[in-house]
């Protein structure tokens, strides 16, 4: 991270903005090693911001335009002038992170805005490619790792995680008027969506429902494990720790009869720790499956990021990146030593 700033006063505002409102964040931030918790808290603060902003005004169209203008003059490198917007501004430069990845995450926040509700999984995997997956691919960036599979596992991640809270948040979603449960689904069951939303109540239908999520979110699962051995060693138990405790979510709910209308899953404190002894296996990861091409709906992210250019000075993590790294920079070298002007040689020169 040689080179990388950020001004202790902002950094200080934007641990400020995110203490005892962003228990994952802290939780997280325990299991990464600290070369990344400046960034990280500068990327976060910048999220929670977006999110705030979005939720709490009367404007939501107004609000998405502010934004917008914000994430604009960041990738400009004339950030507004708050103390988050010049932290975020700082990590963005610093590490290379296409514009695309917070832009698909503002453009999440504007469907959640809007009440948008989806058709089928596709449109559902879509969403949550937007308010999560985008949000691991950019974790991904901060620790060195630009390969385009490591960035398609962060995303299999992030869709399993959010999948999974949807499945989690079902009735507590109902009773705030969301609904995204696929329609297609709810019809194949008999369940009007409007007659749901306006008494949620679990029924077995609602369960199969459930299920079908819960075994959606384990497929990303299952594809993310094998990214794990693609980051840095240091940051493999910590990203393997999240996977499992998310997952063990979805098992919480199986354990409640896939009821999350009326009950909400908990994992227990002792589990959790069971769980975080179990994440030291993964240091090592599956090794297959890690070539498989991303979720269609994440496919334009990874695309961003692998046809962002490398910021110089930013060395990556892991013996076979930097080889390439090194390969790409002597090529580099030789191209810009090509285009330079030749010096003047009279030997060169005819005598005609």
């Amino acid at each position: 991270m040689t080179g990388f700033r950020i001004a202790e006063s902002d950094l200080d505002h934007c641990r400020r903005l995110l203490a005892g409102g962003s228990k994952s964040f802290h939780a997280a931030s325990m299991l990464l090693p600290r070369r990344i918790a400046a960034p990280a808290t500068a990327l976060y603060a910048f999220c929670r911001v977006a999110d705030d902003e979005i939720d709490l005004s009367q404007g939501k169209q107004a609000a998405m335009l502010r934004l917008l203008a914000r994430l604009d003059a960041a990738y400009a490198g004339t950030p507004q002038d708050d103390p988050v917007d010049r932290a975020f501004a700082a990590v963005v430069h610093h590490f290379g992170i296409p514009r695309a990845l917070p832009g698909a995450l503002l453009e999440g926040l504007a469907w959640d805005a809007a009440g948008r509700r989806y058709e089928n999984m596709a449109e559902l995997e879509a969403y949550a490619t937007r308010v999560a997956s985008a949000v691991g691919a950019m974790m991904t960036l901060l620790m060195g790792v630009r390969d385009s599979d490591a960035i398609a596992r962060a995303c299999d991640l992030g869709l399993g995680m959010q999948l999974t809270n949807i499945a989690r948040d079902i009735g507590e979603d109902a009773r705030e008027g969301r609904l995204f449960l696929p329609l297609c689904w709810l019809r194949e069951e008999g369940i009007s969506a409007e007659d749901f939303l306006a008494a949620p109540r679990f029924t077995p239908s609602i369960g199969r429902l459930t299920a079908r999520l819960l075994s959606a979110a384990d497929r990303h699962y299952t594809r993310a494990e094998s990214g794990i051995r693609l980051l840095p060693r240091d940051c493999r138990a910590g990203i393997g720790a999240a996977r499992v405790i998310y997952a063990e979510i979805g098992r919480e709910v199986e354990r409640n009869g896939f009821d999350s209308v009326s009950r909400r899953a908990v994992v227990p404190g002792w589990r959790k720790a069971v769980l975080l002894a179990r994440a030291a296996g993964s240091l090592v990861g599956r090794r297959d499956g890690a070539t498989e091409p991303p979720c269609e709906a994440a496919t334009y992210l990874v695309d961003a990021v692998a046809a962002a250019p490398r910021p110089r000075g930013l060395i990556p993590r892991g013996w076979g990146s930097r080889l390439v790294w090194a390969l790409e920079l002597m090529d580099q070298i030789d191209r810009d030593g090509a285009q330079q002007p030749r010096p003047f040689n009279p030997s060169t020169v005819s005598a005609d």
